[in-house]
């Protein structure tokens, strides 16, 4: 049977689901990995697929698409645009849309899957395929891995990964090193002292203190990192109060941090500290303010050996020119998790979901940032092909590369 890979990507774009909860999305994979004839199992890590595919003797290939959606109100004006709705972990109703382009991930890998069963005959060894849940939280790969992931399938000897990005169809963009960011998000709850909205002296105001702390994390990358030097912080979310004549107790902000090492890491990690606690305390704060880190996620780092040879196989299979160094992107990933935890190599790498023209059009106007929308944009939209056809071969490319060959050479 043959998939009918736009279909599956309108469907899934049609119906997002929100971290660890990609039950349908899980249960339209399991489908067609049945009708493909695949060995999976289904729930690994609460939402998690992974799949075997044997074919004798030779190197073990894990190939992973993550599954989830974000929370964010789809404005393309696509025809099969989101209209979905969720419940956050707060218990929050939100959107959802899949503004990250991971439905595009589990397209591209189902569509791989099935011509890589149809070419048996031309490869040998054994590929894994592993539909992950709650990328966006950070924390879907580790599930997996606590569930037994490692230990109930074959170990890989390589994880390969890709991604959909704002660079012109037809395009790859992968370097050797450092490809991601290495990200932690915190929740900082300032603490203050509620009281009437008439009477602010009788308080101490969270909402003055949460204002003031924003506009002081601001000057943690402008001031006090090397303008050589990448990292970022950013305060995605505020919350306090619920009523105007209210003082409230306590305010809430939610970070994003984002360097590309460890040692960058801890001299962020106490520079945003410090400013958290000094503006506590320049605002007569009784109590000092509580920093929860909810998740770290690795710098996603391709081996340089590995990354080489597959530059080489895509430009053998694409042409020359197709893969470009697309730079050090300052998002962050969980995939690598599954590669150290392995402890073997890991090729991650962006493919590009933005028409040529479009792309083209847009750099000669200089309005690439204002035009073109990025992943978690609720505009973001890869056009429907060439992106979807080029992300199978994509896969199917690298995945063959380091395989066996039928004859096991």
């Amino acid at each position: 049977m043959t998939i009918d890979l736009e279909a599956l990507y309108i469907d899934l774009h049609r119906h997002p689901e929100l971290s660890f909860q990609e039950t349908r999305t899980a249960g339209v994979v399991a489908k067609h990995l049945e009708e493909l004839g695949l060995e999976f199992e289904e729930g690994i890590g609460k939402t998690g697929v992974a799949a075997v595919l044997r074919n004798g003797d030779g190197p073990v290939v894990w190939l992973r698409a993550d599954m989830d959606a974000l929370p964010v109100p789809e404005q393309t004006g696509l025809e099969y645009a989101s209209t979905a709705r969720g419940t956050d972990p707060a218990g929050t109703d939100v959107p959802v849309m899949h503004a990250c382009g991971h439905d595009m991930h589990v397209s591209a890998l189902l569509g791989a899957l099935e011509q890589l069963v149809a070419t048996k005959d031309e490869w040998s060894g054994t590929i894994v395929a592993v539909f992950q849940p709650a990328e966006e939280y950070g924390a879907g790969s580790q599930a997996m891995i606590a569930d037994g992931v490692l230990d109930r399938f074959p170990k890989p000897d390589i994880v390969l990964g890709q991604h959909v990005t704002p660079l012109p169809a037809g395009t790859i963009g992968v370097r050797s090193g450092t490809q991601m960011a290495a990200s932690d998000g915190l929740t900082v709850t300032l603490l203050g002292r509620g009281g009437h909205g008439s009477r602010p002296h009788s308080t101490i105001d969270p909402v003055v203190m949460a204002a003031a702390t924003v506009m002081r994390l601001q000057t943690v990358v402008s001031r006090e990192v090397d303008p050589r030097d990448v990292a970022v912080v950013t305060v995605g979310s505020i919350h306090a109060g619920l009523k105007n004549n209210i003082i409230p107790a306590e305010a809430r902000l939610e970070l994003s941090l984002r360097y590309p090492d460890d040692e960058a890491r801890a001299r962020i990690l106490e520079k945003v500290e410090r400013v958290v606690r000094a503006e506590a305390q320049a605002s007569g704060a009784e109590e000092p303010p509580v920093i929860e880190i909810d998740h770290s996620l690795p710098p996603t780092i391709n081996d340089v050996d590995a990354t080489a040879r597959l530059r080489l196989a895509f430009d053998r299979a694409f042409g020359e020119g197709t893969v470009i160094d697309p730079g050090m992107f300052t998002g962050s990933e969980d995939v690598s998790w599954f590669a150290r935890e392995s402890g073997v190599p890991l090729v991650f790498w962006f493919w590009g979901g933005v028409d040529p023209a479009a792309y083209a059009a847009a750099t000669a106007a200089g309005t690439v940032e204002r035009d073109i929308p990025t992943n978690h944009s609720p505009f973001f939209a890869p056009v429907l092909q060439p992106t979807l056809d080029n992300g199978v071969r994509n896969l199917v490319v690298a995945a063959r590369e380091f395989l066996g060959s039928a004859a096991g050479e």
